[in-house]
């Protein structure tokens, strides 16, 4: 009964995240060719602004809504006797791919990357995430 509440929650945040993961890559790195540097500085700044206070918690909500799902699905590990079970396993390490790079950008020098850092971070994070949405999808279909 609760498990596809917990599935619109996930899907609501990872939806959320891989969007804001995908602006930045594809939408701000595009404005630097367009503004000066003042004003990207600025734009940037106000869309991280805004980031840092949202994405933890839509963050944190997809990763536990993800445990509680995979509990649900794969309790004691015997959904490893399926197919279903070991592309939901590979998910789950690239999924936690994510959160390592995620936790990695956080920590560096306080939270404070250099541009380039930053959109090489940003790429590799949509680049994991591309992949969790493959592999969710061919769960159900391989």
């Amino acid at each position: 009964m609760w498990y596809p509440l917990l599935l619109l929650l996930h899907l609501s945040c990872a939806i959320v995240f891989a969007g804001g993961v995908a602006f930045e890559v594809v939408i701000l790195d595009a404005l630097h060719r367009t503004f000066d540097r003042a004003t990207m500085e600025r734009i940037e700044r106000v869309v991280m602004q805004r980031a840092r206070r949202v994405m933890p918690w839509i963050v944190g909500t997809l990763y536990a809504s993800g445990v509680a799902m995979f509990t649900v699905r794969c309790a004691g590990f015997r959904c490893l006797q399926t197919h279903f079970g070991w592309l939901l396993l590979a998910k789950v390490a690239l999924a936690l791919a994510v959160l390592t790079v995620f936790v990695k950008a956080v920590r560096a020098r306080g939270g404070i990357l250099d541009p380039c850092r930053f959109r090489r971070t940003h790429r590799i994070v949509l680049v994991l995430m591309a992949g969790i949405v493959f592999l969710a999808k061919a769960m159900f279909y391989l």
